[in-house]
């Protein structure tokens, strides 16, 4: 026991040393990212198509997970609906976007109730959106539930009619509910597939009876679960056009001379131009290793102000005039947010 707390003191005193005799604070700053899928500018009428239901002599590939209940013979029909359903309202959110609209199903899964089908062909999808006045066409490419059961048996008690507790065989099922669905966006203006995803998503439950089937029996919900999920599926994808932030992470240098020891405090009060009046100063500092730093901490000043073309020059002459390692690093971080914020302006156009 002692030689435990001895331990656990000293590794204590070792991090608050390891901590204290750091170079470097971190803060954390929020970035806007790009959409992940961009469409063309021009696009602004959408198409939704529901490419998920087969041909009626595949519909037995899928027969054995419909026996699960009589509500699962619609299961897949009813959950793709609803996934585009929620498609459609989410992207009417979209102060971008003009008009969308649910295109008639077209039934042509050939193979793999999971699996994507073969794009459409161009001229297909051309004619698609010159019938129906629209650029971009949302595929819903497949569909699927795909159900498994589990039994097992526990040993319960109940009352009989003399209120005693006598022991029984409770059967318990579980049912595991994956849904599995995919998507592709054409866009006619791009004559392109700007996005093709995947996605899966599980539903279990459970329920507990004399015998199995009473077991079963009992599960009463999964319908309800099932199409939940299928309206987040679809407004979670509709999503996917919209920027969004993030949380990043970077660090600056808080050692090296009284200038970056105060610079650290104002830095620590929310004072981050306070902060940069003494970093400007020490850039201009004899000793190389300092002035490397300053040129780095003045890299991070201007990615808080939001002038990242400031903060890559700043950055640059720390590693390419005084050899900072840490800001070579950094530069790729910052030149990789400015071809974001390109990609950001570009969108805005």
């Amino acid at each position: 026991m002692q030689k435990n707390y001895f331990f656990l003191t000293c590794s204590f005193f070792i991090l608050i040393l390891f901590t204290s005799c750091s170079a470097t604070n971190v803060l954390t700053l929020s970035v806007t990212e790009p959409a992940p899928v961009l469409l063309h500018k021009a696009s602004k009428n959408i198409g939704i198509l529901n490419r998920s239901i087969p041909d009626k002599k595949y519909e037995i590939v899928d027969a054995i997970d419909k026996i699960l209940t009589a509500e699962g013979k619609e299961l897949d029909k009813k959950g793709s609906e609803n996934t585009i359903e929620s498609l459609q309202q989410e992207l009417q959110k979209n102060e971008k976007l003009n008009r969308i609209i649910v295109l008639d199903t077209m039934a042509s899964k050939k193979y793999g109730m999971d699996q994507f089908s073969a794009a459409l062909p161009w001229s297909t999808v051309e004619a698609i959106c010159i019938a129906n006045d629209i650029d971009v066409i949302y595929e819903l490419s497949f569909y699927d539930t795909d159900s498994k059961i589990n039994y097992t048996t526990a040993t319960s008690e109940v009352k009989n009619a003399f209120g005693l507790k006598v022991p029984i065989l409770e059967h318990i099922v579980t049912v595991n509910t994956l849904i599995k669905s995919g998507w592709r966006i054409y866009d006619n203006h791009y004559k392109a597939i700007v996005d093709e995803y995947a996605t899966t998503n599980t539903v279990t439950l459970n329920g507990r009876g004399i015998n199995p089937v009473k077991a079963f029996e009992t599960i009463t919900t999964r319908k309800e679960a099932v199409l939940a999920i299928s309206k987040e599926i679809g407004q979670k994808y509709a999503w996917q056009l919209l920027l969004y932030s993030i949380r990043v992470s970077r660090d600056y240098y808080v050692k090296g001379t009284n200038n970056f020891e105060i610079a650290k405090r104002r830095a620590q009060a929310g004072q981050w131009d306070g902060a940069a009046e003494l970093w400007l100063l020490e850039t201009q500092n004899t000793d190389s290793k300092i002035a490397g730093r300053a040129c780095y901490n003045m890299g991070i000043s201007n990615e808080i102000n939001g002038d990242l073309d400031k903060a890559i020059a700043w950055t640059t002459k720390s590693y390419t005039d005084y050899g900072d390692k840490n800001a070579l690093r950094y530069l790729n971080i910052l030149k990789n947010r400015k071809a974001k914020q390109e990609q950001l302006e570009r969108e805005n156009n």
